[in-house]
């Protein structure tokens, strides 16, 4: 890995709002650019919005879709890398997907694994865990609940990810109706500091980006029902070595970035450490996680 400098952006989808969410997404890659950020994560679904009610009509093919295009133009006109969210089709199917695109275009893409709650009336899962060189490091992605497995993480760091990116669109599992909106922030923000473990387990950097603000109302659901897409946002970098780098503030549901710079120095200080996961570890002894734990 080479030093480099990250940028994670916290920003809203609205439903039906698409060219607010461009002007959003161009106009964060012009700030991004102009604070030298190498590579910008956007949140999950951030193209075609968070359970959308239109999500099959809505969804592309990757990477042949419109969106691709016009994210691999603002990777060429800004001359970064680009992580963002989308719904992706194939065959009539619809993934939740986050694409990698540079200013050569087109990289790759990472499926959501594990669909949390409602997802699944919306979403297949995907099956392949990619890490993608992009030339100053090697990057694998975890889609939100994604991250709640450990595995996924230990997998892209064994494959030689040097950074984890952690797009969300992370609601928490409690109506925004019962606190303020402080205190939604605040309720988010602790609960994804702990994400900080998934760095230090596997000694890589994580840059995390969730979706912030009310996308819509579903009419299905009571208007302040958990499942409602209103996410609290907010973004972090963690260290390898756990720490928190960098974070927004935790007051405020808006729109907003950080940038950081990964010191590669501090990447191979936790990868000689004689404490070493990845060195110590005895997967001989794991089978049983690869086992079916429900019996028929």
């Amino acid at each position: 890995m080479q030093s480099l400098r990250v940028a994670a952006v916290s920003m809203n989808s609205e439903f039906g709002k698409s060219t607010k969410m461009w002007e959003t997404i161009g106009s964060f890659c012009e700030q991004a650019a102009g604070e030298d950020a190498d590579l910008v994560l956007f949140p999950e679904l951030l193209v075609h919005g968070h359970c959308n009610p239109d999500t099959w009509e809505l969804a592309e093919p990757v990477p042949d879709g419109p969106s691709v295009e016009r994210l691999v133009q603002l990777a060429r006109r800004f001359d970064r890398f680009l992580s963002v969210g989308m719904s992706e089709k194939e065959n009539d199917i619809v993934y939740n997907a986050q694409v990698l695109v540079g200013p050569s275009g087109y990289i790759g893409k990472q499926r959501k694994i594990h669909l949390s709650r409602d997802e699944t009336f919306f979403y297949k899962g995907g099956r392949e865990i990619s890490v993608f060189d992009i030339g100053k490091c090697k990057v694998g992605t975890a889609i939100c609940y994604d991250n709640r497995f450990p595995e996924i993480h230990r997998i892209l760091a064994l494959r030689g990810a040097d950074v984890i990116l952690m797009p969300h669109a992370a609601r928490p599992p409690i109506g925004y109706g019962s606190m303020s909106e402080s205190e939604f922030r605040k309720f988010n923000v602790e609960l994804f500091k702990p994400y900080a473990m998934r760095a230090m387990e596997n000694s890589c950097f994580c840059v995390f980006a969730d979706q912030a603000g009310r996308a819509g109302l579903v009419d299905s659901l009571p208007p302040d029902h958990h499942n409602q897409p209103f996410h609290p946002g907010g973004a972090f970098v963690y260290a390898p070595d756990g720490r928190i780098l960098n974070a927004t503030q935790a007051e405020e549901i808006r729109d907003e970035m950080i940038v950081q710079d990964l010191d590669a120095r501090l990447l191979a200080e936790c990868r000689s450490d004689p404490n070493y996961t990845l060195r110590t570890r005895r997967p001989e002894l794991f089978g049983e996680l690869t086992r079916e734990q429900v019996s028929s």
